[in-house]
């Protein structure tokens, strides 16, 4: 018989085993000789009484055995196979290279930065001299922008049968088995670049090719197909199947595609900033505690508004956390947010966007289905004009932006290139700033203490998802036009986050393979 039941545990037996066993087979096994496993598989937090809870999920076979399902991955040599080429080394691009030598086809990935080892020097100088190398960055290079921002592993994607494949891929490469039981499973900003380090070499191994400081520059078309692809140091690669994967941030992408007269088309996307509070405020508002018990995880918020006819949420919030300078290119300002495992740094920090339609982008029309880009843009140079002309974002206290008031000073950041005293009016348009503005003083309402002295707004969180995307059928999932084109992951416009990026590579590349069948 197979039962599953839900165990409510305060936090200090919550990873007691012995315990657990204890209660589990005095309430199941009637006799010591029956036959009796569980296994957990799921672990939550449960804060919304006064003393929070982990609420853990077990699946029981009593008086009989376990289910085992043991899971395999079964790669081939493909060094001398036909080729398909994978433009970026994200998530999309990673695991569809990974599914298509299951298959035995010979990925070809070309990707504009470095690796994950290498981009760390790039990284650095960003933060310390305020330098952006637009091919090596936060967003750019192997692992994509999933490697040094957070690794958090959560998405809404509907398939969850491939999110446990997905996650247990994962797992083989490198991930803790945490990940495949927690309900908000997170790797690490410091453990991420060993996994995707983990997936380089088995890809190499197995016969497929990186090329790392391969930045495509222009489409060989052939009536409806691209016969070749060629990269800024003259190098061209022929291939039957291109899978671009290039991320939301690929902005030059979009702009040859465009100029190509390849199809896309103008998505809503959000916009908005970054804010940052001690964690322990965090800790003290969720948990009703004036200390968090030490077993208990760095309390998060997920948070949601409607204002002036639009979304207003947060958005990759990022317990004991970092605010990161996420620019991609000199002129910008861009942030996001990571965590490392422990997530024990002193501040919590979050995106809060607000919803941005094509009407919004009107000032932008001319630029047809890259207007959304253009108006993402304008904000990002506003913002660093507002910062100094420097990586040094502009930043305001919560209490002084809802009072219409500068900063005279500012709280300490975790931001590392240092932030700078800016009224928010004058990087956003009115309809951002009113629906920030009524969001706001509705959750210092409903969430005592969010709004707070120590609470500051950093801007700005602008790379929450591709404005753009890059039509496909939504059977062959190739592009619209291009019949050999796969356009994947975050920057297509069809996935968000690690994870459903990862899921998405993997579809397009089973298409090429039952394709060649």
């Amino acid at each position: 018989m197979i039962l599953f039941y839900k165990l409510r545990l305060t936090p200090n037996k919550a990873f007691n085993e012995s315990y657990i066993d204890s209660l589990l087979r005095n309430k199941f096994q009637k006799n010591k000789s029956t036959l009796f496993s569980y296994v957990l598989i799921k672990r939550s937090v449960d804060a919304r009484k006064r003393k929070p809870v982990y609420v853990l999920n077990f699946k029981l076979f009593i008086a009989q055995e376990p289910e085992v399902t043991e899971f395999k991955v079964s790669y081939k040599n493909v060094d001398e196979n036909k080729t398909a080429v994978i433009i970026g080394a994200g998530p999309a691009g990673l695991f569809a290279a990974l599914k298509l030598i299951e298959a035995g086809i010979k990925p070809i990935i070309i990707e504009r930065g470095k690796d994950v080892k290498s981009r760390r020097k790039d990284l650095a100088e960003i933060s310390k001299n305020h330098i952006v190398n637009p091919d090596s960055n936060y967003c750019f290079g192997e692992g994509g922008a999933g490697t040094y921002s957070d690794g958090k592993l959560f998405t809404r994607s509907k398939k969850k049968g491939n999110v446990l494949e997905m996650l247990k891929l994962l797992v083989h490469f490198g991930a803790p088995e945490s990940i495949l039981v927690d309900a908000h499973p997170h790797i690490g900003t410091n453990k991420l670049p060993q996994l995707i380090t983990n997936i380089r070499k088995t890809i190499l191994n197995y016969g497929g090719e990186i090329l790392f400081n391969e930045r495509v520059v222009d489409f060989t078309i052939d009536g409806n197909r691209i016969s070749s692809v060629k990269t800024q140091n003259g190098k061209e690669f022929s291939t039957d199947d291109i899978i671009l994967a290039t991320g939301h941030s690929a902005s030059d992408i979009y702009r040859l595609l465009d100029n190509k007269g390849i199809a896309l088309e103008q998505k809503s996307f959000a916009i908005g900033v970054r804010i940052e509070h001690p964690q322990q405020l965090i800790d003290q508002i969720q948990y009703n505690c004036e200390v968090r018990d030490e077993n208990l995880p760095p309390a998060t918020f997920s948070i949601i508004n409607q204002a002036v006819g639009r979304s207003v949420y947060s958005f990759c919030m990022c317990p004991g956390g970092v605010i990161a300078p996420c620019a991609t290119a000199p002129g910008e300002i861009v942030t996001n947010g990571w965590s490392p495992s422990k997530r024990n740094n002193h501040f919590a920090n979050s995106g809060i966007v607000v919803n941005v339609t094509e009407e919004d982008t009107k000032p932008f029309e001319k630029h047809g289905a890259l207007a959304g880009l253009y108006f993402r843009e304008s904000i990002e140079k506003k913002a660093w004009i507002a910062g100094g002309k420097s990586q040094t974002a502009p930043a305001q206290r919560l209490v002084d932006f809802l009072n219409n008031k500068k900063s005279t000073d500012l709280p300490e950041t975790s931001y590392f290139p240092g932030i700078k005293s800016a009224e928010m009016t004058m990087i956003f348009p009115r309809m951002i700033i009113t629906a920030l503005k009524k969001s706001f003083n509705k959750w210092s309402k409903s969430i005592p203490g969010f709004v707070n002295n120590d609470a500051i707004i950093v801007a700005v969180e602008s790379r929450t998802s591709s404005p753009v995307r890059i039509p496909r059928d939504k059977y062959s999932l190739a592009h619209i036009e291009i019949n050999n084109l796969y356009p994947s992951g975050e920057g297509a416009g069809y996935a968000g986050g690690i994870i459903s990026a990862a899921i998405d590579g993997e579809r397009c590349a089973e298409k090429i393979i039952s394709k060649r069948l």
